[in-house]
């Protein structure tokens, strides 16, 4: 009986120290799986708005982020895996002048456009051009 125990003890803790190991492999747990490529276009419309158009491949998901510059985020979509794209018009017209950040991410990749906005004030012409 007590040669029989002692084999089974061993077998036992070589079994969870091999266990052990295999769990510990240092993979990170929060990198997704399948990494979706995207292609973005930004630009602004004479109206004050600003238009994001983004097309991705349809193997992840992408989110889409405007924040503010003390990092408030004031706009947020997520483009789920088989979305294939998407085109957002946000108006810029509520907000303060101020620096903003739209940031676009797959998860693994963070592309950070910068957007800066001024209200220019109206200038009177010094100059005056007259037809006879």
């Amino acid at each position: 009986m007590k040669t029989l125990i002692k084999p089974l003890l061993v077998a036992f803790s070589l079994s969870f120290v091999t266990l052990s190991a295999a769990l510990a492999d240092g993979t990170p747990a929060a990198r997704p799986a399948a990494v979706a490529a995207y292609k973005t276009g930004i630009y602004t419309t004479i109206e004050g708005k600003l238009n994001i158009a983004l097309d991705k491949e349809t193997s992840g998901a992408v989110d889409i982020r405007m924040k503010s510059a003390d990092g408030v985020v004031l706009f947020s979509q997520h483009l789920g895996k088989k979305e294939t794209g998407t085109r957002v018009r946000l108006d810029m017209s509520a907000l303060q002048d101020g620096n903003y950040q739209v940031e676009i991410t797959n998860g693994v990749e963070t592309t950070v456009h910068n957007v800066t906005l001024s209200t220019q004030q109206p200038s009177a012409s010094s100059r005056l051009v007259a037809i006879k």
